[in-house]
């Protein structure tokens, strides 16, 4: 907000000039400015609690250069999970727009700290050979005393996107990380329905030509011959999984053109020798997960707003200012001016009613968001280990066995006591059995993504972190 003091003249006086320095003095406290960093600091401290890793803001073409040539450099060999994450936090266009909110946020912010600007009229009227000129200057009375007030709820506000700008973030880190793990489990897997289909193309021509034989019996014949076309179909389906789940993770990490020749790891990073044991999970949830302290920032602000309702509540517009006033040949008039709406028909309850009832509304929200919280960590501690336990089981028990049922398999091929036959469908067994341990290592992985996600983050299980709800206060503009 910013007054422009009234025209000063040597006829003034004193009292007018020295009214003039009181307001120059108050132009210079109200004149809010805008912080180096955008607010973007705060961003990034609670992101690297978080998940380890900072985010890049990018505001300027030396900012989106160097991003761009880490993001070469990272490329240029196997993705890991953790450079995946790097990639997308530096290349993912929608995280970016997402930052661009806070700078909204900011000049919110510094609009909120500055007087509002002064109106000025002038009028003339003129007939019967005489000219009549008003002139006046008014200034935002209320908005001046309440101004301390708005700026304390745009400061909530301010910080409430920066919550939402780190909730983003770490959000997208979370989301790039169940992606990368995808994308690369689908890869390895076609590798195994390959070899599948190449065990059914074997056994389903040795039974097309032993038929012919007459070695052979037709159903046996169809039999294998089914298997074949199942596992072709498998196969077919394993592609396009391995399409599809890599391109989630390519629109995750925000890639085109010449980068997407980008490669992944053969296979998923080895089991933990033992499982995480967070203490206080449900607690550490409660005091860490962004969208519930995004919740109690917005009912913070909510509680500001309504304090600034109720001491607008019968004086809702008050406007002074000086006037003056001059017509021909008769001396200059001066004086001043008061704007007040008069509570006649609207005394201001609905405003109230309105500012508590949204004030219950968001604490009870909050409270069963937090009520919510402890439960999804329970929820996905339970699906971590049950998750480790079962990759476990099947790395140290499972495939094991099935090694050693191929094992004797062979044994009894070579002293003619199994077919053919025999050994190709045992390989199609213990190829299902990797398969399956894979996707079990799959799942331990993702468990351990959303309960990291469940415990800092957010909801594990609530969709796009960039399309997340944003929680609201009242309008503390509508008070005055």
């Amino acid at each position: 907000m910013q007054i422009i003091p009234w025209f000063a003249t040597p006829s003034v006086g004193r009292a007018a000039r020295a009214a003039a320095t009181a307001v120059a003095s108050l132009v210079l406290a109200g004149c809010a400015s805008f912080s180096q960093d955008g607010g973007f600091g705060a961003v990034e401290q609670l992101t690297r609690e978080r998940i380890d890793r900072a985010p890049s803001v990018q505001r300027t073409p030396d900012d989106a250069r160097a991003a761009a040539a880490r993001v070469e450099e990272l490329l240029r060999q196997p993705l890991s999970a953790d450079a995946a994450v790097e990639v997308a936090l530096l290349n993912n266009r929608e995280l970016q727009a997402g930052y661009a909110g806070l700078g909204i946020a900011e000049a919110d912010l510094v609009r909120a700290g500055r007087l509002a600007n002064p109106s000025f009229s002038f009028g003339r009227l003129s007939g019967n050979g005489e000219v009549e000129i008003d002139r006046a200057v008014m200034f935002d009375i209320l908005g001046l005393l309440t101004r301390p007030v708005a700026r304390a709820v745009e400061q909530r506000r301010f910080e409430q996107a920066q919550l939402q700008a780190a909730y983003d973030t770490v959000g997208l880190a979370a989301e790039t990380r169940q992606a990368y793990f995808d994308a690369v489990t689908a890869q390895q897997l076609v590798g195994y329905f390959e070899q599948v289909k190449e065990a059914a193309d074997a056994s389903s021509e040795l039974a097309r030509r032993m038929l012919a034989a007459g070695n052979f019996s037709k159903l046996d014949q169809m039999r294998e011959q089914a298997f074949h076309d199942d596992a072709v179909a498998q196969l077919a389906r394993a592609r396009h999984r391995a399409v599809a789940t890599r391109e989630q993770l390519v629109r995750r990490l925000g890639l085109d053109g010449d980068r997407l020749r980008f490669t992944l790891p053969e296979r998923l990073p080895d089991l933990p020798p033992s499982p995480a044991e967070p203490r206080d999970a449900e607690q550490a949830a409660v005091d860490r997960r962004l969208d519930v302290l995004m919740a109690r920032r917005a009912t913070e602000a909510t509680a500001q707003a309504l304090g600034l309702t109720r001491a607008t509540r019968f004086v809702n517009v008050l406007h002074a200012g000086y006037q003056n006033k001059s017509a021909s040949g008769e001396p200059l008039s001066r004086g001043y001016e008061i704007e007040l709406e008069l509570p006649l028909f609207d005394f201001g309850t609905a405003r109230v009613a309105r500012a508590e009832a949204t004030y219950m509304q968001s604490v009870h929200r909050t409270a069963a968001l937090a009520v919510q919280a402890r439960s999804e960590v329970r929820e996905a501690y339970s699906g971590y280990r049950t998750a480790y336990d079962l990759a476990r089981h099947f790395r140290d028990d499972v495939v094991p066995l099935r090694q050693r049922i191929s094992e004797e398999n062979l044994l009894r091929y070579n002293g003619m006591l199994a077919s053919v036959f025999d050994l190709l469908a045992d390989s199609r067994d213990q190829i299902a059995t990797v398969v399956a341990a894979v996707e079990a290592l799959r799942d331990f992985w993702s468990a351990e993504t959303r309960l990291q996600t469940a415990m800092t983050g957010g909801s594990p299980g609530g969709g796009t972190s960039l399309s997340a709800p944003r929680a609201t206060a009242a309008e503390p503009a509508a008070a005055h």
